[in-house]
């Protein structure tokens, strides 16, 4: 008798991702589409009508990949950019109509213990303890767990910003040392209560770090000198800091279009990658963190394994 195949999609304000696996837990099919979902929502917290459009065209394209997969049993979650737009709820009303996905709108709590679930199959089983960040289009959840097949939640923050929102609101496009101290402060102040609330200085020496985010694959292949950004070959990868460091240094040096041109990046994240880059930086300096591994599995991974146990 055949297994039955599972799929998760996840939503968020960048891009629509889809994950099939067997019920074996193999990989089937991924897809990741940029939606640009949360894209021109800074002026008046809504889903602009061009975003929607292409955030249906997406998961319409994901329900018939779905149906032509034999998908048994699916979960679609939406992240922060449906938490926050005034028109969220009415988006998955419509995808629900249009595209026939029933599409789950997540807090951010569940949002990171999702992420944490798939992160750790990624950590480094020397440490007792793990830092898992998400730098999402959206929003950025830091959660501190325990290390273990059934992690545990110590302590987690959902930071109200994200790559695209910061770009849009702090006008970051091509770095500007003003506008990125703004964006840094304003990190701070979230980062600080995570190392207060946390207790981090307890745990730190016996903690390991994975980033479950695009950046941090992107990155991850900038500094292994991939030539191209491979999100595989990427996922599972370590660094130090200060090799991130490195690379992101020479990234605040280029221009608009340098980006759109990079393989690394492209023009879909050209516009978002500075400030991503001044997020991710400023968590791993302020945290202390020395060494990150970058993970392609996140809450996809974990959603599937749900779906496979139920």
């Amino acid at each position: 008798m055949a297994g039955k195949n599972l799929a998760a999609i996840d939503l968020g304000t960048n891009s629509c991702r889809l994950l099939i696996t067997a019920d074996n837990g193999k990989e089937v099919y991924r897809e990741a589409i940029s939606t640009r979902l949360g894209e021109g929502m800074s002026e008046k917290n809504c889903f602009t009508d061009a975003a929607i459009e292409r955030g249906l065209q997406a998961l319409g394209k994901f329900a018939k990949i779905i149906r032509q997969n034999d998908v048994e049993s699916y979960r679609a979650i939406a992240t922060a950019a449906c938490r926050t737009a005034e028109n969220g709820y009415k988006f998955v009303a419509m995808v629900k109509e249009i595209c026939g996905i029933n599409l789950e709108i997540i807090d951010g709590e569940e949002e990171a213990l999702l992420t944490l679930h798939g992160a750790v199959l990624n950590a480094d089983k020397n440490f007792p303890y793990v830092i898992v960040y998400d730098l999402g289009g959206g929003s950025t959840e830091i959660t501190l767990a325990t290390n273990t097949t059934h992690p545990q939640i110590l302590y987690t923050i959902s930071i109200p910003w994200g790559a695209r929102t910061a770009a849009e609101k702090f006008d970051l496009i091509e770095y500007d040392a003003p506008k990125a101290q703004k964006l840094a402060a304003e990190i701070k102040k979230y980062t600080d209560i995570f190392v207060k609330e946390s207790n981090l200085a307890r745990y730190l020496p016996e903690c390991c770090c994975v980033a479950t985010s695009s950046p941090a694959l992107r990155m991850m292949s900038m500094i292994k000198n991939t030539k191209t950004y491979d999100r595989y070959y990427a996922d599972g990868l370590s660094a130090d800091t200060e090799d991130f460091d490195k690379v992101i240094a020479d990234l605040f040096k280029m221009n608009f279009a340098q980006m759109s041109e990079s393989p690394y990046i492209g023009e879909n994240r050209a516009a978002i990658f500075v400030a991503g880059g001044i997020i991710f930086q400023t968590i791993y300096k302020n945290l202390h963190i020395k060494k990150i591994t970058s993970s392609l599995k996140g809450a996809m991974e974990a959603v599937c394994a749900e779906l496979r146990e139920q």
